[in-house]
């Protein structure tokens, strides 16, 4: 196992995801704990020593299921990560009440990092507002040895980030980002990398396979890569990426079976970053991806001068180009959520004004039909 050094303590490279843990019957809610027992054994006997978890994986669950594994091991043998759930704002004023919670449930007396979860454009002010206490009863904790680490996860655009970061920035020791290949221009993950790195805030990945889909390459696209590395699946491709970026520290996979765990630890035995030309190929395969089923947006604003409702019409189209790009998920209605409802997508009345002055030619009332009906709108 590869391992970095941080603050004088070796962490694995790869981290233990509990989000995507075997289920029973396929029910999220479900942990099945004697595959979640032997998965932990085989990580502990390999080498992984950090365990990342949080309030709502698995229905509430995965907090539970990781502290019922982990309580069979010296609690010096390994480092537990924990989140703040302040994607749900009715949590925002209950911070010391769920803490103690989560020690209770993950059976532990401290946590040796835990993080503000999911900053982003929904919860920002709230995260920000003294009047909820958050970040001093955390602070708190820190200095009474309860979390040995501060630091956040993000899914935010980067207004979002630089706001939190000059407000709590020089007290953040790490940050989690969405990182992958196809991100690293989609979501501007490596603008967002520099952002942290100008702070000092060491990197952790998350999503480093995007939930699976870059583990399941089309067949063209392995035809490419398997000219160049024979050997190695699209799996290794990813994290061999992720191996490439100086600035990550710990990689978190969402390993929900005993293949996934043994591939991925087999990949961080060693170090085999990506060469240019390699690097060149996945930016090329990620363009062609990217290109599929989105709109070429370049942000130039012409649209909005135009449009009677006063949508910011870019941001929307890149809100759609993710959730296009995704097949649904999160991001996309989590970002709408802080949107007021006359300023989504749905207030579009489709009157193509916007169309008439874009010059790659969207057709943007189609693109936000087609949004809306995706959302269930």
């Amino acid at each position: 196992m590869i391992y970095n050094d941080f603050h004088g303590e070796k962490l694995s490279a790869l981290g233990l995801g509990c989000m995507r843990l075997p289920l029973v019957d396929g029910d999220d809610s479900r942990v099945d704990m004697e595959k979640t027992a032997e998965m932990a054994d085989y990580a502990m006997k390999h080498g992984i020593n950090y365990y990342d978890t949080a309030w709502g994986y698995h229905s509430g669950n995965s907090e539970l299921a990781i502290g019922e594994v982990l309580k069979n091991y010296p609690r010096e043998s390994f480092y537990l990560a924990d989140k703040f759930p302040g994607y749900d704002l009715s949590n925002m004023d209950k911070v010391k009440e769920i803490f103690e919670r989560q020690l209770e449930k993950c059976r532990v007396e401290y946590f040796d990092f835990y993080l503000f979860h999911n900053v982003c454009e929904m919860n920002i002010e709230q995260y920000l507002d003294p009047k909820y206490g958050i970040f001093e009863y955390l602070m708190e904790q820190k200095k009474n040895g309860r979390i040995r680490h501060l630091g956040f996860s993000a899914h935010g655009e980067m207004p979002v980030l630089e706001k939190f970061i000059n407000k709590y920035g020089e007290y953040m020791e790490f940050g989690q980002l969405q990182v992958n290949w196809l991100d690293w221009t989609f979501q501007n993950a490596r603008g967002k990398i520099k952002l942290y790195s100008g702070h000092d805030i060491p990197i952790w990945v998350m999503e480093p396979v995007r939930g699976g889909k870059l583990a399941n390459l089309d067949e063209k696209y392995m035809d490419v890569l398997k000219k160049i590395r024979p050997d190695a699946s699209a799996t290794e491709w990813a994290f061999r990426f992720l191996q490439s970026v100086p600035e990550v520290k710990m990689t978190l996979s969402g390993m929900s079976n005993f293949e996934q765990l043994k591939e991925n630890i087999a990949v961080y035995e060693e170090m085999k970053p990506l060469s240019d030309k390699e690097n060149a190929a996945l930016t090329a395969i990620a363009a062609d991806m990217i290109g599929k089923g989105t709109v070429p947006c370049t942000a130039c604003h012409y649209c909005t001068a135009h449009c009677p409702q006063g949508l910011d019409i870019p941001d929307l189209l890149e809100l759609y180009n993710e959730h296009k790009l995704t097949d649904g998920g999160f991001i996309a209605p989590m970002a709408l959520g802080a949107i007021p409802r006359e300023k989504q997508p749905s207030a579009c009345l489709g009157c193509r004004s916007c169309e008439a002055v874009c010059p790659q030619q969207i057709k943007i009332s189609e693109a936000f039909a087609d949004f809306n009906k995706m959302l269930g709108v």
